[in-house]
């Protein structure tokens, strides 16, 4: 047999929805809990549950069982898989299970891989991992066990929390479902609307504000934003669903830094096809009245796909659009027939410490009339402090 077949063979995944005739799109937050700082083999596993029609979370690296707990619930995820490489599992397996107690989600169960010797495989059943998987594991297998995992949600998860029961009903009004009796609803003070080509940087742009936001509304000491009093801030992440499998790899969310943020934000991520917010308004109105006081969310980002010029509609749903651009993106004549230049209300040149950048500024200048232009390298944090006070109003 050529070797060209027998690579084939041996390292092709088929891309096929393994999904249809499940209740919904099975959610799998998949992450890496303590020391280990290797992730090629969880990519591996992502995509082929992507491929498989999995909507897949990723958290990154470096996670604690408390941050994997927090991320699965607000995810409304189905099932953890948690990979262990640190000989620390007996350790940080049961302390997920325990967070997940804590948090309102005992009922979701949490997966396990990696090397496990077989005794400990027996002590993690005992201590509440549902599952576990050892090294040699086939992805079908993977996939199979994630198809298991699904069932059809209820309107209400018992014994929740309130964070918990929002997840649910955004799920819910996200897939068109009916939701409880007596949910409310309230508009938050201000909705802002991040935008632009993919890599530019937008999802590191967004980590950036919400950490700074609750920076700020730590630093005050009374939780008061200049925006609507007291109040926490609100993500919601759309990224593409394919168009052949139905699956989605939901990344965003791993550029923040939940271990030290813990639950001071509400992240939430969703996958659409091209600009469907069918649903968005409503999810919006849900997260602003899931929570009371200084709980109470009062600012929200929204963070669209990857846009093209043609891509505009998220304007119709904020209530101030950011444009997030980098050097190199084209001249100015580009600049002048890109669509979605036009419903900026702040230009963001991002990735300002990159070749290109003076040019750039140029030509925002040249179509920005009075709008502000604002420069930021997201990796670094630099120039946002001045963006979230700016989009803050």
């Amino acid at each position: 047999m050529p070797q060209t077949t027998l690579n084939v063979a041996t390292t092709e995944f088929e891309r096929k929805d393994r999904c249809s005739d499940l209740p919904h799109r099975p959610r799998v937050l998949l992450g890496k809990m303590g020391l280990d700082g290797h992730d090629r083999g969880v990519k591996v596993i992502a995509r082929a549950l992507r491929d498989s029609g999995v909507h897949v979370i990723y958290s990154g690296l470096w996670q604690t069982p408390r941050s994997l707990a927090i991320s699965a619930r607000d995810e409304d995820c189905d099932v953890i898989c948690a990979s262990m490489m640190s000989n620390s599992h007996l350790v940080l397996g049961p302390k997920l299970v325990d967070e997940l107690k804590k948090l309102g989600r005992a009922d979701l169960p949490v997966y396990m891989g990696g090397i496990l010797p077989q005794d400990d495989v027996t002590k993690l059943l005992e201590y509440g991992v549902a599952r576990c998987f050892t090294t040699g594991t086939g992805l079908i297998d993977i996939v199979e066990a994630v198809r298991g995992a699904t069932k059809q949600r209820a309107a209400s998860v018992a014994a929740s929390t309130k964070a918990a029961q929002l997840a649910r009903d955004i799920s819910l009004m996200h897939d068109g479902k009916p939701l409880r009796a007596g949910v409310k609803k309230r508009r938050p003070a201000r909705v802002i609307g991040v935008t632009g080509s993919p890599g530019a940087g937008k999802s590191t742009l967004v980590a950036q504000m919400v950490g700074e936001f609750a920076r700020t509304k730590g630093a005050s000491g009374t939780g008061a934003v200049p925006t609507g009093g007291a109040g926490r801030c609100a993500v919601i992440a759309f990224d593409p669903m394919s168009p052949i499998t139905g699956g989605a790899l939901l990344g965003d969310r791993l550029r923040v830094d939940f271990n030290n943020l813990d639950e001071a934000i509400y992240y939430r991520s969703l996958s659409i096809r091209g600009e469907d917010y069918h649903a968005l308004p409503e999810i919006i109105e849900l997260i602003g009245g899931a929570f009371e006081g200084e709980e109470r969310v009062d600012t929200v980002f929204v963070e669209t796909v990857g846009a093209g010029q043609n891509e505009t509609q998220i304007r119709s749903f904020v209530d101030v659009t950011a444009v997030v651009l980098t050097p190199g993106m084209g001249d100015a004549v580009q600049m002048d027939k890109a669509g979605i230049l036009e419903i900026a209300d702040v230009f963001v040149a991002n990735k300002a410490d990159h070749p290109g950048e003076n040019e750039l500024i140029r030509d925002l200048r040249d179509i920005a009339g009075r709008r502000a232009i604002i420069e930021t390298v997201a990796t670094r944090g630099q120039g946002v402090p001045e963006l979230l006070s700016v989009l803050r109003g």
